[in-house]
């Protein structure tokens, strides 16, 4: 009878917030149903929200993840701010605290070109990117592959 009930809601979780393949985000123990599983990696990896530490630079402002029609977005505050320099990018991080200096191209993916200095700015998250495999978003200087700020998701 359980087992039915947690089937159905399972059921019902799916088709209400779409795709979860995409979303695991967090391990956990194999006595926790896959439905309800599901449901915690899909509530851990969309709503998060981390605030920026500096790096090689002072940044600061809250990151979040969040979506609006089925498209995920990168959404920085209003209060996000950091310094200027050449080729600043948006990246996700593999590592919860990217290196300052010196980041492999194995460890990141580049989400867009940092639009502005400072401000509420978004970006869009492609959809076949899994966040599981990635720990922070961070904003990095590709000329001298510095990382002027990041910002740890998940904890």
């Amino acid at each position: 009878m359980k087992f039915n009930s947690l089937a159905i809601f399972g059921m019902i979780a799916s088709v209400s917030l779409g795709s979860i393949k995409e979303v695991t985000a967090y391990q956990t123990p194999a006595s926790i149903p896959v439905a309800q599983t599901a449901i915690t990696q899909l509530a851990a990896a969309v709503g998060q929200s981390a605030y920026f530490r500096r790096g090689e630079h002072a940044t600061k402002g809250k990151v979040s993840i969040v979506t609006r029609n089925n498209t995920r977005y990168l959404q920085f505050d209003r209060n996000f701010s950091t310094s200027s320099g050449p080729d600043v990018y948006v990246i996700l991080h593999r590592s919860a605290a990217p290196q300052i200096y010196g980041l492999k191209r194995k460890d990141y993916v580049l989400i867009g070109r940092l639009r502005r200095f400072n401000g509420s700015q978004s970006y869009v998250i492609p959809r076949n990117l899994q966040l599981s495999g990635y720990r922070s978003v961070a904003v990095w200087c590709r000329k001298f592959n510095a990382t002027f700020g990041y910002a740890s998701l998940g904890g």
